[in-house]
């Protein structure tokens, strides 16, 4: 009809998923360019072009830290040098990267000499020496090849998901800054032995995907079964954590780092912003939307202020040597639950040594009152103590 003008064209959103169809992925829409070999395009047609604000990453940091950590196995090995500094060696034919004795160290891995050597967290190191930097050189060691391989291949897989949806930067920093929040709440509860381990960063990116489901939650599709799983997964992980030798305090340290970090790193605009952002020209806006939520900006300020304060305090508490276990007769509970099967008694082995002939030693345990007759020539500290484990335990 005479006089009638064709509609502006509308903005176009696809939605596809990444996270098994629980996730909408907006796309931007541009009009197409005219060649001398195709018809003119209708003013409604339009292609797509992905958005940088829902940008699909390639993962290079998480293979990399992966790598990292096992760089440093394989170091800490090196330094432990087995044959050297212990009687008995499993797996012998490595050399000096063979593993110690099953009693002292069931993981195959290093002594917890080896391990403090290379910065594992020690409490009265950080406080009484001023050796902060423990807190961070902890997240990049690891117990043995078992303790390794069960931290690496999770956080392959929850690592490369996250740093695909948003990027190495913010993924990093949670990652790190998650580890962080683990060795402190570790070292204000542990201060009878040393702490390894990436696991209060891993619960840190688990702690940071169910704060993103949270606060970009009109987003998901299938949103109740994304976070019925998602908490499933995460009590499982923390119901481990009971269990004795395992540092639960750092998975929860970590885990809380890594949820209020994800209301701040993992934030994603709204999708009336983004068709007002990228509408094409002449189209007209009925209203203006906001980038974000009041919900979300309201979660974004509150767990910043929480992350700030919570890590402050964290940090005068330890180096002042607080034990908060003697403020909370319970809270060593969340970390082990004493059964009939295990003890939760995880105090620091002592022994006296004795030499009662031409290389005959005695050693007796403190902790248990167990003696044992040993043939040593000329024994270095390194390996009476690997013995004092192995009878103590």
């Amino acid at each position: 009809m005479a006089g009638r003008e064709d509609p502006p064209p509308e903005v176009h959103i696809r939605v596809h998923s990444r996270r098994g169809a629980n996730t909408i992925h907006p796309v931007e829409a541009d009009t197409p360019p005219v060649t001398a070999t195709s018809a003119p395009p209708s003013p409604n047609t339009a292609v797509y072009g992905e958005i940088k604000h829902f940008k699909k990453w390639v993962p290079w940091l998480i293979p990399s830290f992966v790598v990292v950590n096992t760089v440093m196995f394989v170091i800490t090995m090196y330094v432990n040098n087995c044959p050297k500094n212990s009687v008995s060696c499993v797996a012998g034919f490595l050399g000096r990267f063979s593993f110690q004795p099953f009693k002292e160290n069931p993981l195959l891995g290093p002594s917890s000499s080896a391990l403090e050597k290379m910065g594992a967290l020690d409490v009265s190191k950080v406080v009484d020496k001023h050796e902060g930097w423990r807190l961070i050189t902890c997240i990049w060691l690891h117990g043995g090849v078992f303790h390794l391989l069960a931290n690496m291949l999770s956080l392959l897989v929850i690592g490369i998901r996250l740093e695909q949806e948003f990027g190495f930067v913010r993924i990093g920093l949670l990652y790190l800054i998650s580890g962080l929040g683990g060795s402190l709440l570790s070292a204000l509860f542990i201060q009878s032995n040393i702490s390894v381990g990436a696991s209060g960063a891993l619960f840190g990116l688990l702690g940071g995907m169910l704060s993103e489901l949270i606060t970009n939650w009109t987003m998901y599709a299938n949103k109740v079964a994304a976070l019925v799983t998602l908490v499933i997964i995460i009590a499982i992980n923390l119901a481990v954590g009971i269990l004795p030798h395992v540092d639960n305090f750092a998975h929860i340290g970590g885990f809380l780092s890594g949820f209020l970090l994800g209301f701040v790193f993992l934030i994603r605009p709204q999708f009336g912003w983004v068709n007002q952002r990228y509408a094409p020209t002449g189209y007209s806006l009925t209203s203006t939307k906001p980038k974000f939520k009041m919900y979300q900006c309201i979660l974004w300020a509150f767990s910043l202020i929480l992350l700030i304060v919570g890590f402050t305090a964290g940090l005068v508490l330890l180096l002042r040597g607080v034990d908060l276990n003697d403020n909370c007769s319970w809270c060593h509970y969340l970390s082990c639950v004493p059964t009939s099967r295990w003890s939760c008694n995880t105090q620091p082995v002592s022994c006296l040594s004795e030499q009662t002939g031409a290389g005959q030693y005695t050693l007796t345990c403190s902790n248990n009152g167990r003696s044992k007759s040993y043939s040593l020539l000329n024994p270095t500290t390194s390996q009476i103590q690997g013995l004092c484990v192995q009878l103590c335990r």
